[in-house]
């Protein structure tokens, strides 16, 4: 299981303290998460980082002073698909930074989010 709790209410008021056009575009970013990975549970780390996570922790989303963040928490993902990435945003890590006028394409997260899927089931295989 995750390292806590599922707490949505948590990531709603995080998410509200949020100037307008950041709220909106974490919270369709969010919304697209939860459409791709229905059972995920989601949560607030660090009081700045709203943590996707299943069996581990899977993505995260969050709002910097200068830029937004989705956090794919893989590395090795990052380093596959950085020139994919960075056609369209900065990549920093396993970080891709964006605007609020410059949103992730829907594409490119459900692609990531079916890649750290893979990679958590494999995991989750490879610890049996």
């Amino acid at each position: 299981m995750p390292s806590s709790k599922h707490d949505p209410d948590a990531v709603d008021e995080y998410l509200a303290s949020l100037p307008d056009d950041e709220r909106n575009a974490l919270q369709e970013l969010r919304q697209l998460i939860e459409a791709t990975v229905p059972e995920v549970q989601e949560r607030i780390s660090y009081g700045t980082t709203v943590i996707f996570a299943l069996n581990r922790d899977l993505v995260g989303i969050g709002a910097q002073k200068k830029h937004l963040s989705f956090f794919i928490m893989s590395p090795k993902l990052a380093e596959a698909m950085q020139n994919q990435i960075e056609r369209t945003h900065r990549l920093s890590g396993a970080t891709i930074h964006f605007n609020p006028d410059t949103p992730l394409p829907a594409s490119l997260v459900k692609e990531l989010l079916e890649a750290r899927l893979k990679e958590e089931t494999d995991g989750a295989r490879a610890t049996r």
